[in-house]
């Protein structure tokens, strides 16, 4: 029944009763104040209660069963006494009212200050848009899978449990109604911690180290136990699962809603765009591949690779003939009665070598090292050279006596006038 003081921006409000004050929120939407909040600190010597106080004071009017279950809890919960107090309030959230009781004869302080960037709303945003765009990587990787039970386990701890015991349970529509349930008190002690996660942490912070670090090693220990996910469905569930936290963190992470919708809708589209995009370009390369004018590339073969090749390809035609002499379309008596060692034919036909050990030695012999016609090679290059040698010698001597007959000419018609 008291008129609460209105705050603005810049206040600086210094009391000693008990009163109730409100902000009430600015609906002209400015683009500058995307990621700008409002903090409200309320300090003083002596210890006071902060009391939130709610649009609806009677729960009958609540439109939801969860919005009436967090009206009654919220009229049980009676925070704790403090000397200091923050509070973040969004450019175009609600209005909101709160109380101060103080319990002694003390002043306090009420400021107001506006925080044009606030780096918890930053972060929330772009670890939305990368958690969406990155969200199949994301669903194969073990390590993040055993992240994310940690965070679950710290964050849902009735979900965790309730999905480590699902094999125990016989029904699904009975684990469907419990999973319900599990996920909305979840989510309303995230939203009671959320709101009060300064004055836990400032009276209760042994307690929050305890509970993080004994429900986060439990929930690793059950991931590693049961490992990462191995299924297709269970990844894409996954999938799903990180890509819907993605829209709920983009979605908490501005203040202007209708941007956050925006945002949520380009992402989709960008998705699903994805799937056409990658069609018209592999048809774009299949036609500009069709339309390209073949051009012949030839590669010169080094003398390595063309003896692989040649042994290579000989080994293959002679299994392509073996294989066709064991045809029975093959005219085998035709073949044998023309040639003149049907026994050598019939031994390559069932796997001889088509050289006799006799043809390979005389090979050798004839064209390997220290061969006769190596030494024959040799020899005719070297006559070739000392034949070319005496044609340069008298060709050179020829230019030398010309050089010297244009060098006389002149010396006779000096001798004669002299």
């Amino acid at each position: 029944g008291k008129n609460c003081s209105l705050l603005q921006e810049m206040d600086v409000i210094q009391k000693q009763d008990e009163n109730c004050y409100c902000y009430v929120q600015n609906r002209t939407i400015h683009l500058q104040y995307l990621w700008s909040t409002l903090q409200i600190k309320v300090s003083s010597r002596e210890k006071f209660r902060f009391e939130p106080i709610t649009e609806k004071n009677n729960c009958r009017n609540s439109e939801t069963v969860f919005e009436f279950a967090a009206c009654a809890v919220q009229i049980l919960w009676k925070p704790e006494t403090c000397t200091e107090t923050f509070l973040s309030i969004k450019q175009y959230g609600e209005d909101v009212c709160f109380k101060i009781q103080p319990f002694k004869i003390e002043p306090y302080i009420v400021r107001v200050k506006r925080e044009m960037l606030d780096g918890k709303l930053l972060f929330l945003f772009v670890a939305g848009i990368f958690l969406f765009h990155f969200a199949n990587s994301l669903s194969r990787s073990a390590k993040f899978f055993y992240l994310s039970g940690i965070i679950l386990g710290v964050l849902a701890l009735l979900v965790f449990v309730l999905l480590t015991l699902k094999r125990f349970i016989p029904r699904h529509s009975t684990f469907w109604i419990l999973m319900s349930g599990s996920w909305m008190v979840s989510l309303y002690f995230i939203y009671c911690f959320k709101e009060n996660i300064q004055w836990l942490w400032s009276e209760h912070k042994n307690y929050l180290l305890g509970y993080f670090l004994a429900v986060g090693i439990t929930s690793f220990a059950i991931c590693y136990q049961h490992g990462p996910l191995t299924t297709e469905l269970s990844i894409t569930l996954f999938t799903w699962m990180l890509q819907l936290t993605a829209f709920v963190l983009i979605y908490f992470g501005v203040t202007i809603p209708q941007v956050a919708y925006a945002v949520i809708a380009v992402s989709l589209c960008s998705k699903g765009l994805c799937y056409p995009l990658g069609a018209a370009c592999h048809i774009a390369r299949k036609m500009k591949h069709h339309f390209k004018s073949k051009k012949l590339v030839f590669k010169y073969l080094t003398e390595e690779e063309y003896r692989e090749q040649g042994d290579s390809e000989t080994v293959r035609a002679l299994e392509e003939l073996r294989s066709f002499c064991r045809s029975p379309d093959f005219p085998s008596w035709i073949a044998i009665s023309k040639l003149q060692a049907p026994h050598r034919f019939a031994a390559f036909v069932l796997g001889s070598p088509h050289v006799s050990p006799a043809e390979t030695k005389a090979h050798d012999e004839q064209y390997g090292i220290g061969s006769n016609f190596l030494e024959e090679q040799l020899f005719e290059t070297r006559a070739q050279s000392e034949q070319d040698e005496p044609a340069n010698s008298v060709h050179e001597e020829d230019e030398e006596n010309e050089n010297e007959m244009h060098t006389q000419i002149p010396f006779p018609c000096a001798t004669e006038l002299l």
